[in-house]
């Protein structure tokens, strides 16, 4: 069952159907329009003979064994209703990648609701989820000493054509006095914890975390694909969040999103995709770039949360009931064909 169909959910609706295992029951959406209209015509594929429902009772109704929940932000009372039906969610929603960093009355509803439906609830994607625990924790398995453990995530944003997102919610383009520094420790919450997992994992437990960014300016006026930021104006932002353990930063998620390399102050870049540099007595640097060119990045991104996704539903049904992490679920293995 998928739930929600944006850019990611759409391509994760795509992927159930085609998918050799799995059988799609329904679909949930929320455009009232949407309701009535065939799977298969939503995401671009011929009818498959599944019709959309917009209402969370319909859902129940078609008790799927898992649903795949991909809302903008999760509803609590939803994912409860589904863990107490009995069925199983895997969720892009990032609020329960780290029980134990949860807030305590949302992890008890959500344990509570598994317990009495005999139901699990997994969470993943590609960031968080792919790069900050699944990748970390197989380089992490030939170390015998960890020093640091750096994820470096970059996006290049000048072909991206979303000035609303781009310079309406990220603040691109904007002088830097109007730019409040606050906003990057949304960071704490969105990547803290699974930096708290991988340390927990390794017996390292975190004693805090911290988070901050930075900004950059363009060095000169630059066109990009989704307008113009003039010299001086906000052209780069990196977030960073530190995992602190005896006063000491042990494991760091940096997120640098850029519209042009040529800013000021200059900051290591490189094209979209992820590196992970460890410090230890096997010290490693791995570089995963995304190789397709800028103005493909919005149509193939999607895939790497919903792909993701969609391969742990086997893993998530075969799991025991319960709110269940990285560590709890066998590697996530596609089944291709």
């Amino acid at each position: 069952m998928q739930w929600a169909t944006g850019n990611i959910g759409l391509r994760a609706l795509r992927h159930v159907i085609e998918h050799p295992g799995l059988d799609l029951v329904g679909v949930r959406v929320y455009d009232p329009e949407k309701v009535g209209t065939d799977a298969g015509e939503l995401c671009g594929l011929a009818s498959v003979g599944v019709e959309a429902v917009g209402d969370d009772d319909a859902v129940v109704a078609l008790r799927p064994d898992c649903v795949l929940y991909m809302p903008r932000e999760a509803d609590a009372s939803a994912l409860c209703r589904l863990l107490e039906a009995g069925i199983n969610v895997v969720s892009t929603c990032g609020t329960i990648h780290h029980p134990p960093s949860m807030d305590p009355g949302l992890r008890s509803r959500l344990e509570e609701a598994c317990e009495r439906g005999g139901a699990t609830i997994h969470a993943t994607g590609s960031s968080p989820g792919f790069i900050t625990e699944a990748v970390p924790l197989v380089l992490a398995s030939i170390q015998r000493r960890l020093d640091h453990l750096t994820i470096d995530e970059f996006a290049n944003l000048s072909q991206r054509p979303s000035p609303d997102l781009l310079f309406g919610q990220m603040g691109f383009g904007r002088p830097l006095a109007e730019m409040d520094p606050r906003r990057f420790t949304h960071g704490r919450e969105s990547f803290g914890p699974s930096l708290r997992l991988v340390a927990d994992a390794l017996s390292i437990p975190l004693d805090d975390l911290v988070a901050g960014g930075e900004m950059a300016v363009a060095a000169r006026t630059v066109d990009i694909a989704a307008g113009t930021i003039e010299a001086g104006k906000v052209a780069a932002q990196r977030i960073t969040v530190g995992g602190m353990r005896n006063g000491r930063e042990v494991l760091t998620f940096r997120a640098t999103w850029y519209c042009t390399e040529d800013i000021e102050p200059s900051w290591p870049l490189m094209s979209t995709g992820w590196r992970v540099s460890v410090e230890g007595d096997a010290p490693l640097e791995v570089d995963l770039r995304f190789p397709v060119t800028l103005s493909q990045m919005a149509s193939v991104t999607p895939g790497y949360t919903a792909n993701r996704a969609v391969n742990a539903v086997p893993m998530v049904c075969d799991a025991a009931p319960g709110i269940r992490t990285t560590l709890d679920l066998p590697p996530i293995v596609p089944v291709l064909s």
